[in-house]
């Protein structure tokens, strides 16, 4: 297995990616922002991406997003293949892409916003902590990105404030403050529990 910097050549595995993270976020019933071929294509020629290949099959991929001027950077659309999946592989992409981020953009707060529990113990692992959207980029770009996410009405009445995607961010000016604390797994399930319980409600009411 390799896990490298994806560069131009990688580019024939664009719709695969695509695909497989629409297919993934179907399977798991959750909204997910989609994004074309040539969208994955850019970050790839630009050096924003990493890909995980067996050989000459597509196994996993990440890729880097820079917002606000650099001031924040995202690490978006981490997807592993169903054949690589339940092999730590996805643990493995995302420190790669975390470390070639703080090497690339080594000044910029590092942030993730995702539904999924396993994402957010990753996160946590690397020294990411749960945030409000509010300490998060206020790129309207950025933002306009969960218009094709299936909760983006969420997102919409609450006035970007929350959703049902938890926000995380890790502050490379506060590593050496003070020692991460990693969150437990349960903490993230009673949060998520709490916004789906709470969102949903007001969705049925609606109705």
């Amino acid at each position: 297995m390799q896990i490298v910097i994806a560069n131009k050549s990688h580019s024939i595995y664009a719709e695969i990616i695509c695909k497989t993270i629409e297919d993934a976020a179907k399977i798991r019933g959750t909204g997910i922002a989609k994004r074309k071929p040539e969208y994955i294509t850019t970050k790839m020629e630009n050096g924003n991406a990493v890909i995980a290949l067996e050989g000459n099959k597509f196994a996993g991929f990440c890729y880097i997003e820079a917002w606000s001027h650099g001031k924040f950077v995202a690490n978006s659309g981490l997807i592993v293949h169903p054949d690589f999946r339940n092999i730590g592989l996805a643990k493995q992409i995302k420190k790669v892409v975390f470390e070639h981020s703080r090497t690339k953009f080594p000044n910029s707060k590092i942030f993730s916003i995702t539904t999924g529990l396993a994402v957010m113990k990753l996160n946590s692992d690397l020294g990411y902590k749960p945030v409000t959207f509010s300490e998060l980029t206020n790129d309207q770009s950025f933002w306009k990105g969960c218009q094709t996410c299936k909760n983006y009405d969420v997102l919409t009445r609450t006035e970007q404030k929350m959703c049902l995607c938890t926000g995380m961010l890790f502050d490379p000016k506060k590593q050496n403050e003070e020692k991460p604390k990693k969150v437990k797994e349960n903490v993230f399930k009673r949060l998520k529990k709490i916004k789906q319980n709470l969102f949903l409600k007001k969705d049925k009411n609606v109705k």
